[in-house]
């Protein structure tokens, strides 16, 4: 049996997995990866932290969340003998639209409590917002400290993994979201352009794919490891 490793978005708890991995069912083992919400760590040290809880003794899947693209496609590039596929959700090889680059001042002036909830499901789930994933959402943010989510949006913004991802020769499934407020279709497009072998597939859904439509987004990510699974 094949096992998928999730990699979080930016609040790094993996709680916000939870509607997927449901929807999922028993059929895979899942594994989540969970970032410290208290200390301030860069794209390299989370990689490690993520690294660690990698199977060592059976074949396995990345799923690499938002945030966590960069961190899936950098253990990938690194050719762990077990890894077998690659999924990037919503996701990013390099600093997502250019014109964010003009936010990086801007960083330091966020709230020092947290992110204010309607702003974020705005942002991340659009007309998909109803009141579970709002808690979800609340909940999630509640646990990582102003420091380290600027730190995070600091690191996203700079991180370009784009000689790794030319580097990867597994199977690559790319899940897009058509009402992604977050990161653009030009990210994707970069990906298709950097690696010719990624299958792309766009569902409705808003940049919180896995949590506003995780029966669509499950029946497709199974799909993918059941095809991989016939290759070894």
């Amino acid at each position: 049996m094949v096992t998928l490793v999730l990699l979080p978005g930016m609040d790094g708890t993996g709680d916000l997995f939870a509607p997927f991995v449901t929807a999922l069912g028993p059929e895979f083992k899942v594994v989540i990866a969970r970032y410290p919400g208290d200390r301030d760590l860069g794209y390299s040290e989370l990689e490690s932290i993520a690294r660690e809880i990698l199977p060592s003794n059976e074949p396995y899947i990345i799923l690499g969340e938002s945030f966590s693209g960069p961190i899936a496609i950098s253990l990938a590039a690194s050719a762990p003998v077990q890894l077998k596929g690659l999924v990037l959700c919503c996701t990013f090889a390099r600093n997502p639209p250019p014109a964010f680059t003009a936010l990086r001042p801007l960083i330091d002036l966020l709230p020092t409590g947290s992110m204010p909830v309607r702003l974020m499901s705005h942002l991340l789930l659009g007309k998909f917002s109803n009141t579970i994933l709002r808690s979800m959402i609340r909940q999630s943010m509640a646990k990582i400290s102003a420091a380290v989510l600027r730190a995070r949006l600091r690191a996203a913004l700079s991180v370009d993994v784009s000689n790794e991802l030319e580097k990867t020769k597994i199977p690559l499934l790319y899940l897009r979201a058509s009402q992604d407020r977050v990161v653009p279709r030009a990210a994707s497009e970069l990906i298709a352009r950097l690696c010719g072998h990624v299958n792309i597939v766009e569902l409705e859904a808003p940049h919180f794919l896995l949590q506003a439509v995780p029966l669509y987004a499950s029946r497709v990510v199974s799909e993918f490891m059941r095809e991989v699974e016939t290759t070894f």
